[in-house]
């Protein structure tokens, strides 16, 4: 199994950036599909981005389009999702995902994603 590692997150005033990263030792990413999701206390886990094996598909949720970007680095193994214009309602911890099953394309839906790491923080505010 791909143990994942989310890295990147940090506390950020609104309107400012963060790039989260999602890396893997011991093996690749390549062969996956990688989703972003985040979770607040009390609330289901949302699917934020995702990316396909080839990078060709990317596929964001709606209160993110425009202001986050997706992007895979073969070389370096990583996945990464950089967030512009944080608003405090981005405040979240944050997860990536594998999906070994689907060949092209990515889901935001968390079940089809079988392999998580452990999620890293993010928070929004002046």
């Amino acid at each position: 199994q791909v143990r994942l590692v989310e890295s990147g997150g940090g506390l950020v005033q609104p309107g400012g950036s963060l790039r989260l990263s999602c890396a893997t030792s011991g093996s690749t990413l390549d062969h996956y599909a990688i989703g972003w999701f985040r979770q607040v206390p009390g609330r289901a886990r949302e699917g934020v981005s995702c990316i396909s094996r080839s990078s060709i598909s990317t596929d964001y949720a709606d209160s993110v389009r425009g202001r986050f970007t997706i992007s895979r680095d073969y070389a370096e193994n990583t996945v990464y999702l950089q967030m512009d214009s944080l608003k405090p309602e981005d405040a979240a911890v944050y997860y990536c995902a594998t999906d070994a099953r689907r060949p092209e394309g990515c889901s935001l839906y968390s079940n089809a994603y079988s392999n998580w790491g452990f999620g890293t923080q993010v928070t929004v505010s002046s």
